[in-house]
């Protein structure tokens, strides 16, 4: 049998230049009790996909309680007092759609999608739950011994561990700190707290409400306006969190996670947010170091060293401050040599500006991975939430692949040089203590824990 010459498997055709995206226009308005609105029409599919968004998350709640936002979205959807699970569940199933709930630091969501035919319903549930949700005590108790179990598998999970250990450190006695509550926290849950934390978060004047589909911007505002323009509730205060406290010096955590035969490591350093100028460089900066799967660090930890299977880097922008990660799973062997390499393409990134072949196939990959995110009606609603939620200007989503494409190395370095702090980066690493310590020790002042966070 014939085969193709090995030389035509070289012969890639060149990338077509950029589709441009056609933006669907926008609706804005804000009701009288204060929920901002934003609509965007797309006839792709006869759906919607929505967001009922609240500006108050467990950074909000932290003060008196850990997970406490977190708690309360997943008991948001179980009742109101009109409505009983089984109804809620059963009006989903008839108009084939779909609700969740969730939390997180900054924000609470109800998000949902379906037939746009069912648009006035399904609207008229989200606002039932907003408004009305009964936080039955049977219910109650079955989400804490859930969320109980949840708790004790996350004790067990290195990621986990890496991640909660690293907001610790980076963000002290900042409610970022706090990524999940305790066994013991957990178990005092009350249902009044929850009840209490509903009333303070969930609030028109702290509502941003998004929509994306297959509807007309008209009509959809008057269904909103019937389901939430009779909606009073005050907004809380936001509570004032302590400023940060500056890192000098690398220093390693260690998370003693016995038996363990492979260890997280993680190095992290405070960043920047969203809004500061040098957002979007960084983010390139982050995609040629580990933020892409053709990057440095994966490169040289997966593809030379064999260290790895997934190495990764993100910088990620919570509302009030950002940081920056690395992160490897790798054998206990191989700990020191990990943390090596990382910090060997840390300060390569610092020290030398990215050539200008590996800076245009990173434009193209930032540019690529935003155009698939608006593809989807929930992708478009999702990339709206960012914008809105974080004040950003009116046009970021229509000038971000201009902007990237417009980056130069020199920007790319200077961004690196200022926010991959290699110098006085926390190093975490969860593992058995017996396998790594004295790699980790190799690194600076060490401090060990137990999977609790109690010293050892």
């Amino acid at each position: 049998m014939a085969t193709a010459p090995l030389d035509n498997l070289a012969a890639v055709p060149a990338l077509a230049p950029e589709r441009p995206v056609v933006w669907p226009r926008r609706t804005q308005r804000t009701l009288a009790n204060g929920m901002q609105v934003v609509l965007v029409e797309s006839h792709t599919i006869p759906k919607f996909d929505a967001q009922l968004l609240f500006r108050r998350g467990n950074a909000s709640t932290a003060q008196e309680t850990a997970g406490l936002a977190e708690m309360t979205a997943s008991l948001v959807r179980v009742g109101t007092t009109s409505r009983s699970l089984r109804q809620i569940e059963e009006d989903l199933r008839r108009m084939g759609a779909d609700l969740s709930t969730s939390a997180g630091a900054d924000t609470s969501a109800i998000s949902f999608s379906g037939l746009s035919e069912f648009s006035a319903e399904l609207l008229a549930l989200a606002a039932d739950l907003a408004q009305n949700a009964s936080f039955p005590e049977e219910e109650f108790e079955r989400e804490r011994r859930q969320r109980l179990e949840e708790v004790k598998i996350e004790r067990a999970t290195p990621g986990f561990l890496a991640g909660e250990r690293i907001r610790q450190v980076l963000f002290g006695a900042h409610p970022y700190a706090t990524v999940a509550p305790t066994e013991a926290q957990v178990a005092a849950y009350r249902r009044e707290q929850i009840v209490a934390c509903y009333k303070k978060l969930y609030a028109p004047g702290d509502a941003l409400f998004l929509a994306v589909g297959a509807f007309s911007a008209d009509r959809m505002m008057g269904q909103i306006e019937s389901a939430f323009g009779s909606w009073r509730a005050p907004a809380a205060p936001e509570p004032a969190y302590p400023a940060l406290t500056e890192m000098r010096g690398r220093r390693v955590h260690l998370v003693h996670l016995p038996g363990t035969v492979q260890a997280q490591v993680l190095v992290g350093n405070l960043a920047i947010t969203r809004h500061h100028p040098d957002w979007m460089p960084l983010l390139l900066a982050n995609a040629v170091f580990g933020g892409a799967f053709n990057s440095r660090l994966v490169i040289n930890i997966r593809e030379q060293k064999g260290y790895t299977y997934s190495p990764r880097s993100a910088v990620s922008a919570l509302r009030q401050h950002g940081y920056f990660t690395a992160a490897a799973a790798v054998r206990n062997d191989v700990v020191a040599a990990t943390l090596t390499e990382i910090f060997y393409e840390l300060d390569r990134m610092r020290a030398l500006p990215v050539g200008d072949d590996e800076l245009n196939d990173t434009k193209l990959y930032l540019s690529g991975v935003f155009s698939l995110g608006l593809a989807t009606q929930d992708g478009l609603a999702g990339q709206l939430a960012t914008v809105y939620l974080n004040n950003l200007p009116e046009n970021y989503l229509e000038t971000y692949r201009d902007n990237v494409h417009a980056l130069t190395g020199a920007e790319v370095l200077a961004a690196a040089r200022k926010h991959f702090d290699s110098a006085n980066a926390q190093i975490v690493v969860v593992g058995d203590r017996a396998q790594v310590e004295e790699q980790t020790a190799l690194f600076g002042p060490l401090e060990i824990r137990d999977p609790h966070g109690q010293p050892l």
